[in-house]
């Protein structure tokens, strides 16, 4: 397969790289040459476990041509848009490398979400097929008429258990059966040239599907659509090719000392996000680990998983790490088989740092937590810090191939070491750019004087003299949830569009599980009243527009907000007042 070559230049944090390579060669190929190339290699290993069911590299690899079979059968071609709208499956997997396999593209979906925004996907991207959960098909109902879908694929949590599982689930989730048929109902009476299928059954339609179904894709061709605010809040769809993909398996692949084929991973951040989809499937898979699957996360059960399937790699944000702290049965945890520690998506203070340290210590894992920084423009990861190498408040050194620099905000000037400024990354995992969002795409990609394209992160940070990489705060409004970010300027737009709003803004509150999350004050307007059912009436209306992560945990009603001296809204000062709220809270505690 033909390489790339990257420019070779010198930067003071390869002297820590031990034997990670300063540059790499990458494939000129897609996402699922590099999976089917790992299949090749070890056939036998296995390549995903869910719930017991695990399956080789020569099931998977089969399985996904078996299913772009089905996709060419149904009518999907080169460049079109294929939504996935699921939890950690194997069949979920199976169809994201399926699409890849055929040419066209992922567009992921948070099953949380709401409808409208369901549909604001569908929509973003022109989506003619989506293959979705069937827990979700009341959204999809509601919302299906005003999309360009034709093709709806149902899959059930049911449908990758085998055996006595498969049986009990069938059993135990009648309700589930009895939803996927009022489905077809509906769908069969109120949406004409619409065809509902099942998972199981679209896969049937490969079966008799003998002409060409591979399609050879390039490094620089589109593959995946992911969601973030850019630089507004508002959602954007973020465009990854295959290169992004490719160089942040082989980039985390070398960071990680390397890590080895047999090794296995508990993948439970979700396949919708960056950071899941990019490090705790894709690289693993390019490397020859075993994914094992964790549609929901639940933090009772995590110790047991743990225990149970003694994976080599843990990988989470720091409310994961805190859930499995705070673990009822932390006495029984076993965590000797883990030799790997990655914490990212939020800020891991020096605190928590040491006590999960000392946790993964004392149930018996030798590996020290290694703390990353990334975001979904840049593929989820771009830096990591070197193992036993922790610098206090550090988000580490670069990928290969990766260059941070700090620049003034507002400017693409450097500053000088240890100064504040934006982070700035250049390198093969930046993105295409927002999909259909020239503007937005031309406020976060730059040309420098160096020549070089140049991702404008929003976020402050520094660098010192050995290039270790400090995160400070961010430019844009946002609050980091359980690793996943929300904005508020997205959410405030949509309570304002309701009748009885005059005007509102959210801010992130602390949360000692989730770390942040969202509280909305809300001002109604003068002619209405508050009233147990004008509050019902406004979050109803938010959890239909708004998807279940993001939504406000907590409503507050005010006469009027705080403003600034050029009228705009204060939410600062609505912030310092949390703030202050939670150090009364916590005085009385103590």
């Amino acid at each position: 397969m033909k390489k790339l070559k990257l420019n070779k230049e010198e930067y003071p944090w390869y002297k820590f790289y031990g034997d990670v390579p300063k540059h790499i060669d990458y494939p000129d190929g897609s996402m699922v040459d590099a999976v089917m190339e790992t299949a090749f290699k070890y056939p036998d290993n296995y390549a995903l476990e869910y719930y017991n069911n695990r399956i080789t590299y020569r099931q998977f690899s089969d399985e996904i041509i078996e299913c772009a079979k089905a996709l060419k059968a149904i009518g999907v071609c080169e460049g079109d848009v294929v939504s996935i709208c699921m939890p950690n499956t194997i069949s979920a997997l199976i169809m994201f490398y399926a699409v890849n396999m055929v040419g066209a593209i992922s567009n992921m979906i948070h099953p949380l979400s709401s409808e409208k925004e369901i549909e604001m996907f569908l929509n973003k991207t022109k989506s003619k097929v989506i293959l979705t959960i069937d827990i979700n098909y009341k959204k999809v109902i509601n919302i299906i008429n005003n999309t360009y879908v034709t093709k709806v694929i149902i899959s059930s949590a049911g449908d990758d258990l085998k055996g006595f599982k498969m049986f009990m689930y069938s059993i135990f989730n009648t309700d589930v059966t009895k939803a996927v048929k009022k489905i077809k109902q509906v769908f069969l009476k109120a949406f004409k040239n619409r065809e509902v299928i099942s998972y199981k059954k679209f896969i049937k339609k490969g079966h008799l599907y003998y002409e060409d179904y591979s399609v050879i894709r390039k490094a620089s061709d589109d593959a995946v659509i992911l969601y973030s605010g850019g630089t507004s809040g508002t959602p954007k769809g973020i465009m990854l090719t295959n290169l992004n993909f490719n160089a942040l398996a082989y980039g985390a692949h070398y960071m990680c000392d390397p890590s080895k084929e047999g090794d296995s991973i508990l993948s439970i951040m979700p396949i919708f996000h960056g950071f899941g989809l990019g490090v705790c499937i894709h690289t693993c898979l390019h490397i020859g680990m075993k994914c094992i699957l964790v549609p929901t996360f639940k933090a009772k059960k995590l110790i047991n998983l743990i225990r149970k399937t003694r994976p080599n790699f843990f990988v989470g944000v720091p409310t994961l790490f805190e859930a499995l702290y705070n673990s009822p049965n932390l006495k029984e945890g076993d965590f000797s088989s883990i030799n790997c520690i990655v914490s990212g998506g939020d800020i891991l203070d020096e605190e928590n740092y040491i006590r999960y340290n000392e946790m993964f210590e004392k149930y018996g894992s030798k590996a020290k937590v290694r703390v990353g920084y990334g975001l979904t423009e840049a593929c989820a990861a771009t830096c990591l810090s070197p193992t036993n190498m922790h610098r206090d408040g550090s988000i580490g050194i670069p990928f290969p191939d990766n260059i941070y620099k700090i620049v003034k905000i507002g400017t693409t000037k450097e500053v000088k070491l240890m100064e504040d400024g934006e982070i700035c990354i250049c390198g093969p995992s930046v993105m295409k750019g927002y999909l259909n969002e020239e503007e937005e795409t031309l406020n976060s990609l730059k040309k420098h004087s160096d020549g070089k394209i140049w991702l404008h992160t929003g976020d402050i940070g520094c660098m010192d003299k050995d290039g270790f990489l400090y995160f400070k705060s961010r430019l844009k409004r946002i609050i980091i949830s359980s690793g996943y970010n929300i904005y508020p300027s997205y959410i405030e737009s949509v309570i304002n569009k309701h009748e009885y709003v005059s005007n509102s803004t959210v801010v992130g509150v602390p949360d000692k599980y989730r770390g942040q999350i969202a509280k909305a004050f809300i001002v109604l307007k003068k002619e209405v009243k508050l009233t147990d059912e004008v509050e019902k009436e406004i979050k109803e209306y938010c959890s239909k527009h708004i998807a279940k992560y993001s939504m406000p945990r907590i409503f507050e009603f005010r006469k009027e907000l705080p403003k600034t001296l050029v009228g705009k809204v204060a939410y600062t000062v609505l912030e310092k007042e949390e703030e202050l709220r939670e150090k009364v809270i916590e005085s009385k505690d103590k």
